[in-house]
């Protein structure tokens, strides 16, 4: 807990003065302070606890009803100076006073009820005897029964079997606003009031037919004024000396400030405290009933704001406050008088409750309301702000049968519209959930499949085309999983960069990539070939990459020079700052760097003189849009070798050699070559392979580029690596 701790005896002191008087207590003042300072001490040391205990606040309560605070203005003193001496200093000492003066209130209504119900039990023992005895002897005990009914500090009333009152005192008569002749001219059934519940009444009938002797209830009651009265009510069937039902009394507490404080504290238990909309556990209790209703087709509507943090950030979180409010009252206003709960779950996200959603048409239209009222501007401050949406819809018969079920649905297809360009409603798919989930279970297995040694890597020679040696290898990672299913690079990369495994991964790779170089070179010596492996911007902007090269490189004893990383062409792009210090720190150590796809990204050559490169490796659809069956779309064959020769002249001129990717046939291998290509590599030279199958390619021609290409030759499956 935090802030500075609460002096017992300064809130004891507080506490004497505030409730000194508003009972009738059999104490000094002397004598109550060290009794309050007792009581003080207990709760201080129970707010401040590490485990909170509501029992020792209820106690509290309990030990103040004992001492005969049975005033209503002690309670609410109570309370007030507490507040003050507890003030809190943060989130969870707010929620923990709440839970104190909760616990306290209960603990004292708790006593109180008890003693009332006593008190009540007593009179209601006397009374029956006074009215027995008073038939008996013709109210010969007439003065002890009035002392007893009219000085009672509850109301008391009289009825005969048929509902007329024949008697009240003066404390109900206090209670109503009513005079006792007022009272006693109206039955019982004119105090029915519209929050009574049908089996109360229903149990009054049957104890006028003598099959129930006591009731009680919560009763509310309207006064003279019109304002309300909520009551503690005990009514008990008097019977005469044969054993039949007779008179009904009742005995009525007022427990009103009770009532409105539960009301107060369930309200806050169910509504969010800045919007003022219904919260989390409201909308679960709403739909889990909607599920239930066997007629019901409950749909959700799950709402996120896109670019909401940026307000938070630049305009400060109480004009995000403001925001929230005011869309929130918007949605509400738009929404609520359909029928549909409008919920807050948390943050920036809303919730929409479509009861009757069997219409899926509806369910669209609904969310492209909220939609539309939240694009809407709003303006705090001064600011005009505009903020849009993100929102996911699911039905009962897409999403599951559940509650917990269906909002996973709803938070899933959320996922997509602000994945997919926000600002959109997009609609639960069932197939698509399934590919989301394998590929969720797909990432959990990731870290122990690398710690189980489950990946292992192909390489794909590289092929100088002038004469078709083998000058060197790209490393491709490959998973064979536990069961013997074999994953491409397509399936699990992505998955590794979301998460974050790709730094762990592309270590493991670049280590065993060089070590499988070394092994190469010792084993037949020779120039050493050029080992390239793959690289994901997250790597480069790890702070240790640099030193993860140079370990790497050390391990293996594997020259910088013969290394050759690849970077995708937008991810050289994106590179600022550290990323880009990052690439120049690389070079200086020795190591190449590859532009890898280039061509797909910004195609810009100007930058290339300012970055640390040395190679590009022009894009699959460069070399596919070369021969007869040329694929450019962009002018044909002519228009392609027309781009890539300006493209290799321009990288030759910069002093960048150029591979070509994907090359399936002889004729682009022979187009490559002329117009002065320096390596290929793709499924026509040489496809992907264990480092057994490739170990006698190296340093040499390729059996088939012995040959001159043929125009128009065979075209070969394209590389997947």
């Amino acid at each position: 807990m935090g802030g500075d701790r609460v002096d017992p005896a300064a809130l004891a002191a507080d506490w004497t003065a505030a409730v000194l008087g508003t009972s009738y207590v059999s104490m000094n003042r002397r004598d109550l302070l060290r009794y309050l300072t007792g009581l003080a001490t207990r709760l201080v040391a129970s707010f401040d606890a590490p485990q909170w205990d509501r029992t020792v606040a209820a106690g509290v309560g309990r030990l103040m009803v004992a001492a005969h605070f049975t005033d209503a203005r002690s309670l609410e003193r109570t309370l007030v100076v507490v507040a003050e001496h507890l003030a809190p200093a943060g989130a969870d000492r707010t929620s923990r006073l709440a839970a104190l003066q909760g616990a306290l209130a209960a603990g004292y209504a708790e006593a109180l009820r008890e003693r009332t119900l006593a008190e009540q039990e007593r009179i209601s023992m006397a009374a029956f005897a006074a009215r027995i005895a008073a038939e008996e002897a013709r109210w010969a005990s007439e003065a002890r029964y009035q002392a007893v009914f009219a000085g009672a500090v509850i109301g008391i009333s009289v009825a005969e079997l048929d509902g007329r009152i024949v008697q009240v005192n003066e404390a109900l008569c206090r209670m109503l606003g009513y005079d006792a002749e007022e009272i006693a001219a109206r039955p019982i059934y004119e105090f029915m009031h519209p929050y009574d519940a049908p089996g109360d009444w229903r149990r009054v009938r049957e104890m006028i037919a003598g099959t129930v002797d006591h009731l009680r209830m919560e009763k509310a009651y309207y006064r003279k004024d019109g304002t309300e009265l909520w009551t503690d009510l005990v009514v008990s069937l008097i019977r005469d000396q044969t054993g039949e039902p007779r008179y009904l009394v009742a005995m009525v507490e007022d427990i009103t400030e009770r009532h409105l404080l539960q009301t107060r504290l369930q309200h806050q238990a169910l509504h969010d405290p800045l919007t003022g909309l219904p919260n989390r556990a409201l909308f679960f209790d709403r739909l889990e009933a909607a599920l239930e209703d066997g007629y019901a087709v409950p749909g959700v509507c799950y709402l996120d704001l896109d670019g909401f943090k940026a307000v938070n950030d630049t305009l400060g979180h109480d004009v995000g406050d403001q925001l929230l409010r005011t869309i929130a009252e918007r949605l509400r206003a738009e929404l609520a008088p359909e029928g549909h709960l409008v919920a807050r779950m948390g943050g920036d996200e809303f919730v929409v409750l479509v009861e009757d959603a069997a219409d899926p048409a509806r369910m669209r239209r609904v969310a492209e309301r909220a939609l539309e009222t939240v694009r809407r501007p709003v303006w705090v401050e001064g600011n005009e702000i505009r903020v849009s949406a993100s929102i996911g819809i699911v039905g009962r018969d897409q999403g599951g049968s559940g509650a917990a079920e269906l909002m996973k649905a709803a938070d899933t297809t959320l996922y997509w519209a602000k994945n997919d360009g926000r600002s959109r409603v997009a609609e639960f798919d069932r197939d698509r959930h399934r590919t989301d989930v394998a590929r969720f279970e797909l990432s959990a297995q990731l870290p122990e499949a690398l710690r189980r040694q489950e990946f292992f890597l192909e390489y794909q020679p590289l092929v100088r085309l002038c004469d078709g040696v083998t000058t060197g290898v790209e490393a491709l990672v490959r998973w064979r999983r536990e069961n013997g299913e074999r994953l491409g690079p397509d399936r699990f990369i992505p998955l590794a960069e979301e998460t974050g495994l790709i730094v762990a991964l592309g270590r493991w790779v670049l280590t065993e990539a060089c070590g499988q170089a070394r092994r190469w070179h010792d084993a037949h010596g020779g120039e050493r070939p050029l080992m390239s492996v793959n690289v994901a911007a997250r790597q480069v902007r790890e702070p240790d990459f640099v030193d993860d090269v140079r370990a790497a490189l050390e391990r293996t004893g594997w020259p910088p020079g013969a290394l050759q990383l690849e970077l995708t062409e937008s991810d050289v792009m994106s590179a600022e700052g550290g990323p880009l210090e990052t690439l120049g720190a690389l070079a200086d150590l020795g190591v190449r760097i590859a532009i890898d796809d280039f061509g797909t990204g910004y195609s810009n050559l100007a930058y290339l003189r300012t970055l640390p490169v040395h190679a590009l490796k022009l894009a699959g659809p460069f070399v596919t849009g070369i021969g007869p069956g040329g694929r450019d779309g962009r002018g044909g064959t002519a228009g392609t070798e027309a781009v890539l020769s300006s493209v290799i002249g321009l990288a030759h001129t910069l002093g960048l050699s150029v591979t070509a990717e994907n090359v399936e046939t002889a004729e682009q291998h022979g187009r490559l070559r002329a117009l002065g290509c320096d390596t290929g590599q793709g499924w026509f030279l040489a496809p992907p392979a264990g480092p057994a199958r490739v170990e006698p390619l190296l340093g040499r021609p390729l059996p088939r580029l012995r040959r001159s290409p043929v125009p128009g030759g065979e075209r070969r499956r394209p590389a997947t690596g």
